[in-house]
């Protein structure tokens, strides 16, 4: 609602509430210059009208229209108002449309934590599927270990981070949403190239190469397990550098190392991905999140993810 400050008087305690229904008669009266015409637009009486844009003169003190028996004339002082008018109402439809449209999550930001490749499974399914709904939402995505993202969605400067597993996060909530096959890299010509499925029994030998920093310590715990449990003790080295790197490595020949189903979408030169044998050796991925953040267009995408989950059968 539009308001104007007047004289105090006897009538009023100083304020009167200008609706915005009789700007919008005026604006149409203005577009048409006759009360009959624009009453006719409107579906109401030419009386209504007319009484309406008066009362509006009279709350604002000037005359907006020279009448005729004809039409009507703009007069100065309505033009300046009306134009502000126009302006002041394009603005609020304009505010209450984006308002409507972030609730609904339509537009706005979201910030995404991911942990690798995305050239094929899951991830590229939900990031496919929600860029193609919603168009008009901004979308960051910030590519690095669990640990840095956990920091920045308890900062809220992430809205979900995708995580192997689920962990058990204070204040952050997980929820799983789909699994992939463990691969084992291997330089081209190595002779497990030969197998469609690798057992664990057959790696014992190998010298594994894995990253530093995540999910490299992760991923030698659970080469150690699986290997201990066959009587076995993994050699193991690890390097300070990323994902591609290590793949490259691989293909130099200075050992082998491991992958999930999604990241063997990418291709790179004399490297071989063969799955290890067992369905047992799957791994757990999921999203996680602050229960406290109410951003529409972080809850559209979660909603999105877990519909997806239901009916995920696995990477393509």
């Amino acid at each position: 609602m539009l308001e104007k400050k007047t004289g105090s008087s006897h009538h009023d305690s100083g304020r009167q509430a200008i609706d915005l229904i009789s700007i919008r008669q005026a604006l149409l009266v203005a577009e048409h210059l006759s009360f009959r015409q624009a009453a006719s637009a409107l579906g109401v009486r030419q009386s209504a009208v007319s009484r309406r844009v008066r009362l509006l003169e009279d709350m604002l003190g000037v005359s907006l229209f020279e009448r005729y028996h004809a039409g009507v004339r703009v007069t100065a002082a309505g033009a300046q108002f009306l134009e502000q008018a126009r302006r002041a109402l394009y603005q609020l439809d304009y505010a209450i449309k984006t308002a409507g449209a972030a609730g609904r999550g339509a537009n706005g930001r979201l910030s995404i934590g991911i942990f690798s490749s995305i050239a094929a499974g899951f991830m590229r399914e939900l990031m496919r599927a929600y860029f193609g709904d919603h168009p008009d939402v901004t979308i960051r995505i910030v590519e690095g270990a669990a640990s840095e993202h956990i920091a920045l969605i308890r900062k809220r400067r992430l809205d979900v981070a995708f995580v192997r597993g689920l962990p058990v996060v204070p204040d952050c909530e997980v929820a799983q949403l789909w699994t992939e096959r463990v691969f084992v890299a291997l330089p081209h010509g190595h002779a497990l190239c030969a197998k469609d499925e690798i057992g664990w029994e057959l790696l014992r030998n190998e010298k594994f190469i894995l990253r530093q920093t995540e999910p490299g310590p992760q991923i030698q715990d659970y080469l150690i397990a699986r290997l201990a449990d066959l009587g076995y003790y993994p050699s193991v080295q690890r390097f300070d550098v990323g994902r591609d790197t290590l793949m490259h490595l691989v293909a130099l020949g200075l050992g082998v190392s491991f992958a999930s189903e999604s990241a063997t979408a990418a291709s790179f030169p004399e490297v071989v991905f063969r799955p290890i044998a067992g369905d047992a050796e799957l791994l757990p991925f999921g999203a996680l999140w602050s229960p406290s953040n109410d951003n529409p267009a972080f809850r559209r995408f979660l909603s999105l993810a877990r519909i997806l989950a239901a009916k995920w059968s696995g990477p393509s």
